[in-house]
């Protein structure tokens, strides 16, 4: 029997636009993934056209059977996936060298030089503070300063860097 006749291709597309969205619904539901559906579907009417002689024999429904091969097919699908082992994520390779740090090189030197344009009193409060992690108070301390002038002195500081780093 010649498969590729235009009344096997013609059986099948008027299938097609009688069932093909009962069948993509119900794959769809079953599936719960609408391109594997339409995958099932496609299969579907590939067996309907090699076997033309089930949808005019007459006998039983052809929406029936072909809901019956949907189903069917979806099962062997589920149980062809269960039976393989699950696939696990490949860690990523990690780079033989680390990261670049060549813009952290280059900020460093550019922040250093900038710190190096501070007055000394504005530099030591901005190295307890930022380097040292130290709080106005402990600053203060550390300083042998009120805590105002560490308020003070940090914030002309950094007024004084920003618009050094700016100028660069």
């Amino acid at each position: 029997m010649d498969r590729t006749s235009t009344g096997d291709e013609a059986l099948v597309h008027a299938v097609y636009s009688e069932h093909g969205r009962a069948m993509l619904v119900y794959a769809t539901r079953l599936l719960d993934d609408r391109a594997a559906a339409e995958d099932v579907v496609q299969e579907a009417l590939l067996r309907a056209w090699r076997h033309p002689d089930v949808l005019t024999n007459g006998r039983g429904s052809v929406r029936g059977w072909l809901l019956t091969v949907v189903r069917n097919i979806v099962i062997d699908r589920v149980r062809a996936r269960d039976s393989r082992p699950r696939e696990v994520a490949e860690e990523p390779e990690r780079p033989p060298v680390a990261r670049d740090h060549a813009d952290a090189v280059a900020a460093s030197v550019t922040v250093h030089a900038a710190l190096g344009t501070l007055s000394d009193e504005h530099r030591a409060v901005l190295e307890q503070v930022y380097l040292h992690g130290r709080n106005l108070d402990e600053a203060a301390v550390a300083l042998g300063v009120p805590k105002g002038t560490v308020k003070s002195r940090s914030f002309y500081a950094l007024r004084a860097l920003r618009s050094v780093m700016e100028a660069r």
